[in-house]
């Protein structure tokens, strides 16, 4: 089944309008006035920005700019993040099909639109959607916006005043029937206290060893 992407007919405009917005403080809502009064885009020419805007969740739909717009005014690398996750979102067809659509020439970037929409070689449409695409590219890293995975947890720096346990090991063993083993690996991490009775000492290891080893 055919998809439909968006786009502008007037490719040129996509990136004077977003450098407009970057300098423009943000509205309440996205309107036809603001884009031409505000941004200083009057023309018809101009207007259908707004609908790729939405498509784009740069826009909500009752005209309101959305989180994504907001980081997208931000600093140079947030905004080259949203504008990423914001073409990913319009494009999301292209993507499904080609995950690196963002990495192809304009050739085979073409065969892949052609293959999602069944736009006809040498429509303007179809000239319109890569044109666009083409156009929200360089506002965009697609590098940092694929970095979704979550980021290592920082060492525990607390036991200032002692030592870290060597990562102890221990199972529980099920006699219930086949004889599996379930085990379990953990980290015991020891605040030891500031004094030289060696006694104390003792104690505590002495309680790991009776408890958990």
């Amino acid at each position: 089944m055919a998809e439909t992407l968006p786009y502008m007919q007037s490719t040129g405009l996509v990136g004077k309008i977003l450098d407009a917005i970057k300098s423009a403080k943000t509205p309440d809502r996205f309107s036809q006035d603001f884009l031409g009064t505000v941004l200083g885009f009057p023309s018809g020419s101009a207007k259908p920005f707004i609908s790729l805007g939405k498509r784009l969740s740069l826009i909500n739909s009752d005209g309101t700019p959305s989180d994504l717009y907001k980081r997208f005014r931000g600093s140079v690398d947030e905004s080259k993040v949203a504008m990423a996750e914001a073409i990913r979102t319009g494009y999301a067809p292209l993507y499904k099909r080609n995950e690196f659509a963002d990495q192809l020439d304009k050739k085979k970037l073409e065969g892949l639109v052609k293959e999602v929409t069944g736009a006809e070689e040498g429509s303007s449409t179809l000239r319109a959607i890569v044109g666009t695409f083409e156009a929200l590219k360089p506002y965009a890293d697609f590098t940092a916006s694929g970095t979704t995975g979550g980021s290592a947890e920082p060492p525990d720096n607390s036991a200032q005043n002692g030592a870290d346990a060597a990562p102890a090991r221990g199972g529980l063993h099920d006699h219930s029937g086949g004889g599996a083993a379930v085990r379990f690996g953990y980290t015991i991490n020891i605040n030891l206290p500031n004094t030289s009775d060696i006694a104390v000492f003792n104690s505590i290891f002495k309680a790991l060893k009776d408890h958990l080893l």
